[in-house]
């Protein structure tokens, strides 16, 4: 007879309180029960801790809260939650943002293929707010010319219902504890972007990540960045509001990073420069605070290249 397999799940918050809840009920009503739930707060401003007591969530048994004294953002959060479900013997952690939140039978859908040897982890589909399957969540790396793997340690006819991917965000992702012991915890200094694909670049060395179509876990996308559309000499662009380029510093900074460490310094220093001149004559057309965004993306990629995880500096830059 085979061992259930306990599963704790790893739940990261910040400032997102009603989401928070509605991803904890959830968690809490799958018709397979989770066996943890490692709730990682991020020092949220917004009241958190005092809802969760007011919702009788601190006491709950299954649920252990953890807040943090500074915001990690989460790459932190994650870091730290993982460590936790480890530490404490759980066979898998199961990966989820607050704005997460996964379908009644999601757990158990996927759990008949968390029995799989061989395999870097085990994924959710993703469904975003309007009901469709969320693609870019799900798919192919292309950092290391990754493609489908001679090691499908998949049984064949888990492959009918499964597909092997090598890139899952982290919304509803499993991974093994002797996966953890492997590859180690997430790189919590990237703070936020590309957390997930760096850690999956990881987890694919050992083994396929495999996708569970028919387990599905609701993306509320929390993070709403509103881009502003301009218009100059007959063209259109969205653009990133100044409040939100930060994320874009992020984004920029970690994924030149990630290529630098995975495709070698000439393919990682044509994506900079691409990605630079791209970036800089959107901002020559359609925007008037040309030197606040060039200064963002220019220390971006120096700090990627740099191997610089100075997760303050993006405040710096918008008082710059």
């Amino acid at each position: 007879m085979t061992t259930p397999q306990t599963v704790a799940a790893v739940v990261v918050t910040y400032n997102r309180s009603r989401l928070l809840l509605e991803c904890l009920a959830a968690l809490l009503t799958q018709s397979r029960p989770v066996d943890r739930i490692v709730l990682v707060d991020n020092a949220s401003a917004d009241g958190t801790p005092e809802i969760l007591r007011e919702q009788g969530y601190l006491d709950h048994p299954k649920i252990q809260y953890v807040r943090l004294e500074t915001n990690t953002g989460g790459a932190g959060g994650f870091s730290e939650g993982i460590r936790l479900g480890y530490e404490a013997g759980y066979d898998w952690m199961w990966i989820m943002d607050d704005d997460a939140e996964p379908y009644p039978d999601a757990l158990e859908t996927m759990e008949p293929h968390l029995r799989h040897e061989g395999i870097g982890g085990v994924a959710n589909l993703t469904i975003g707010l309007d009901g469709k399957p969320q693609a870019e969540h799900r798919g192919w790396l292309t950092l290391n010319n990754a493609g489908p793997r001679a090691h499908r340690a998949i049984d064949p006819g888990a492959l009918a219902v499964t597909r092997e991917i090598s890139f899952a965000s982290f919304v509803g992702l499993a991974v093994h504890r002797s996966a953890v012991e492997r590859v180690g915890l997430p790189k919590k200094e990237m703070f936020i972007k590309a957390d997930d694909l760096e850690y999956c670049v990881r987890l694919a060395g050992l083994g396929p990540l495999i996708l569970v179509p028919a387990s599905k876990i609701h993306h509320k996308d929390g993070v709403n960045v509103n881009f502003e559309r301009r218009r100059r000499f007959g063209f259109e662009s969205a653009r990133v509001p100044l409040d939100k380029l930060w994320l874009s510093y992020f984004s920029l900074r970690n994924l030149s990073w990630v290529r630098l460490q995975h495709c070698g310094r000439g393919t990682a220093l044509m994506y900079a420069i691409r990605q630079f001149l791209r970036l800089s004559l959107g901002i020559l057309v359609f925007d008037t605070d040309r030197w606040v965004r060039l200064r963002f993306y220019w220390n971006a990629i120096g700090d990627a290249w740099g191997g610089v995880f100075d997760n303050d500096k993006p405040k710096r830059l918008t008082r710059a």
